[in-house]
Formats: C-alpha cells, structure tokens, sequence
C-alpha cells in the first residue's frame, strides 16, 4: 500500500488529481493507493505530527492562503519527515525553493495523465526498491522509518528490544523478538545467536569462540556451543550459499 497526501485549497482540483489517480489504477491493478485529501497545509502537519502519518509522497499546491506549500515543506524537514513531495503550482517563481526542500518535482498545472503517469512510474520503481530495504517501527508513540543497513543487532532486555544502530546510537522497543525477526526476516544478513541477539553480519568485524566483535565497537557474547552454528551462518552468508 502506498499512503498519499493531496494538498490544495482548491477542492476541484482535488478531485481533478484524485481522478487521474483512479485512471493510473485502473492500468495498475496490483499496486494499492490510499489518498487522504487535505484543504490546507495545516491540517496535513497537525496529522503528521499529531498521528503518526506517513505518507509515501504529497502533492501539495505551492499557492494556499493558510500557509505556503512552500513553509509546509520546510515545517516537515524540520520536523524530520522524508516523504516526497511534489509541488503544484501556476507558476516556476519558487522553483529554487523548491529545490531547497529536496522536492521530487515541480508541476505545472493543469495536472493531466500525460504528465502524472511518468511521474508515479517512477515513485513506484524508487519506493519498491527502498521497501526492500526499511522496515516501519513504532518508536515513542510515532512511526518511524528505519533503514535496514543502519541496524548493527536487536538485543532482548528482558520484555523491551533494543535495537543498536550504526551512529552508536540505540532505542528500546516494547515489542517481541519474535515480532523483530519476522520484520527482518525478508533480509538475509540478519542471523539469530542464541535467544537474545539478532546480529546484522553486514556489521560484523570478527567471530571468535567468546564473542563477536561488531564494527561499531560493540561485542557480543553468544551462548556456549553457538560459536560453530553462528561460524557456519556467518560464511555460508559471505559465499552466497
């Protein structure tokens, strides 16, 4: 499923890109779209921010009354979110601007399929190829996107995960790890190490009999007799097996 954000003070023209939506559906029965409309820039923040919405990519009109899209899209990269964003507008005045806010493109309107369609062919292509590699956690209460590469090990603290990333930085999660390993279970660096570790072997630097030293710095100290298993994992993975 792909969340999409439209924003315009102008409803018709709401309607208008909902339509050409519709249109690239029809011609694209497996993928799944769910659009949330919003009339300001406003009430798409406050969801945002408030509820924990995040949506793959916004259309929003650079020309509201409220607030320009423009604002809106630097509030959001204050406020961390990296969703794509294209901007609609009857005019190219902001077109530096919108470069300052990493947007995805810059449309001219009226919006048509002819225009549209390339455009969510490639969002499409790029987010299937980012899925691959993020998983969704909800951390203090909002829902975060996490890269996959970034998670050096899962380490279970009695009922709390905590997960340790690359910049040395960790997060608890209230979650299981059997939950964890069924999210990372599509990627094949990840390997179980006893009942506490779930251990990304894109990170590891070496394997010894007592401990598995990570690139981080980190160690790991497995159970006794799963140096053999976790040795055989840790090749097998490194020759393609």
């Amino acid at each position: 499923m792909y969340l999409i954000a439209l924003c315009d003070d102008e409803v018709e023209q709401l309607h208008k890109t909902e339509q050409i939506f519709t249109q690239y559906r029809a011609h694209h029965l497996t993928e799944d779209f769910r659009i949330e409309r919003f009339e300001n820039a406003g009430a798409l923040l406050e969801m945002i921010e408030k509820q924990g919405y995040l949506p793959d990519l916004i259309m929003m009109d650079i020309y509201m009354p409220d607030q320009l899209g423009i604002e809106a899209a630097r509030e959001l990269r204050r406020m961390g979110n990296r969703s794509r964003i294209v901007f609609l507008t009857t005019s190219k005045d902001f077109a530096l601007d919108a470069y300052e806010v990493e947007a995805s493109q810059y449309l001219i309107k009226p919006l048509s399929s002819k225009t549209l369609f390339p455009l969510l062919d490639r969002f499409l292509e790029e987010i299937g190829e980012e899925r691959r590699k993020y998983i969704l956690i909800r951390i203090e209460g909002k829902v975060q996107r996490i890269a996959v590469d970034d998670i050096v090990y899962c380490e279970a603290q009695g009922k709390t995960q905590c997960l340790h990333f690359a910049n040395g930085t960790q997060c608890m999660l209230r979650i299981t790890m059997a939950k964890i390993a069924q999210m990372l279970s599509p990627y094949p660096e990840f390997m179980r190490v006893g009942i506490a570790y779930l251990v990304n072997m894109e990170h590891i630097e070496c394997i010894s009999k007592l401990e598995i030293q990570m690139d981080t710095g980190r160690k790991i100290y497995p159970p006794r007799g799963a140096y053999q298993a976790v040795r055989e994992k840790y090749f097998a993975y490194y020759c393609g097996e």
